[in-house]
């Protein structure tokens, strides 16, 4: 689990001041990226092993308004990890009153930089892999299971 703090900045809000909805999918990149370096291992560094992380897909679900002003929380955690795909979970809320704005998930693969053929961490790169799976098996206990 990492948290990340976003004050709402005017642009992302549409007409009626409320946060525009594909902002959202940008705060999960945000998120995202945040895991990967406090993970000590950023996109950068990645990259420069050979290794790419696309989204696969992306969804997210509303349950209240972020307006202009507000800060959030965005709670980003390893959801699912195989070792060649990763599904990361996301929660959205609001840092003064706790209360619950948006969930989500991005599922990725791992690829080879050069080919953009998948690739197993197992096996081609076993410290990421034990990396992000000491991450992943964190997240479970955290969750409770």
């Amino acid at each position: 689990m990492t948290l990340c703090l976003h004050k709402v900045q005017y642009y992302e809000t549409d007409q009626m001041q409320i946060v525009h909805h594909s902002n959202y999918i940008r705060w999960f990149e945000e998120a995202r990226t945040h895991l990967m370096e406090e993970l000590g291992y950023g996109y950068h560094q990645m990259e420069n092993e050979g290794i790419i992380i696309p989204v696969l897909s992306v969804q997210a679900e509303y349950k209240g308004m972020v307006r202009y002003g507000e800060t959030v929380v965005i709670d980003a955690e390893i959801k699912e990890f195989t070792g060649v795909k990763m599904v990361i979970s996301y929660e959205v809320t609001d840092k003064e009153t706790g209360s619950l704005k948006t969930t989500g998930e991005s599922r990725h693969a791992f690829l080879d930089k050069d080919t953009y053929r998948p690739m197993s961490l197992k096996r081609k790169h076993k410290k990421l892999f034990d990396l992000f799976n000491e991450l992943h098996e964190a997240s479970l206990e955290h969750r409770g299971h």
